[in-house]
């Protein structure tokens, strides 16, 4: 029987992306192939950051992964992963919290598309807790974010929030 190679995507908005992210990507490329970190462009969530900072803020966080790429996407996901051959949509789940509107999501991608699957994995319990919205939240009050995200992140928050200069 033949191997078919398994790819999977891993979507959100990343805005910024922390800690917890960087845990579930790396599990990811542990279990699949290959795993593409979708970022969305979400212009309805009025992200904090562009799409092309996002991008460049998640790739200085995951270099060390090598079976792993970054794209922004603006389509509907369950298109932008047949378009990319994965078969895979993982998805964190952070507290029982979580389940109910990812379940939904899982219903309706499957409702689009049955023969995309959803993955659901678990931070690491350290960082169950964290969001980019909390991180957003500590970083706009000039608080210590450094625990929750990489080096570059916090200094990208920073310079956002006017604590540093340009």
């Amino acid at each position: 029987m033949k191997r078919i190679p398994r790819v999977a995507v891993y979507p959100g908005t990343f805005d910024p992306i922390t800690h917890g992210h960087t845990d579930l990507v790396t599990r990811a490329a542990r279990v699949f192939e290959h795993v593409i970190v979708a970022i969305a462009e979400s212009p309805h969530k009025t992200p904090f950051f562009s799409l092309k900072k996002r991008i460049e803020l998640a790739e200085s966080q995951l270099c060390a992964l090598e079976n792993i790429s970054i794209v922004g996407f603006r389509n509907l996901l369950v298109d932008f992963v047949q378009q990319n051959g994965a078969g895979v949509i993982v998805r964190g789940l952070r507290a029982v919290s979580d389940f109910e509107y990812e379940f939904q999501l899982a219903s309706m991608n499957r409702n689009l598309c049955a023969e995309v699957e959803t993955m659901f994995l678990t931070p690491d319990e350290q960082y169950g807790f964290i969001s980019s919205t909390l991180v957003r939240e500590v970083a706009r009050l000039n608080g210590d974010v450094s625990q929750f995200v990489g080096a570059e992140i916090e200094i990208a928050l920073k310079e956002q929030f006017g604590f540093l200069g340009s």
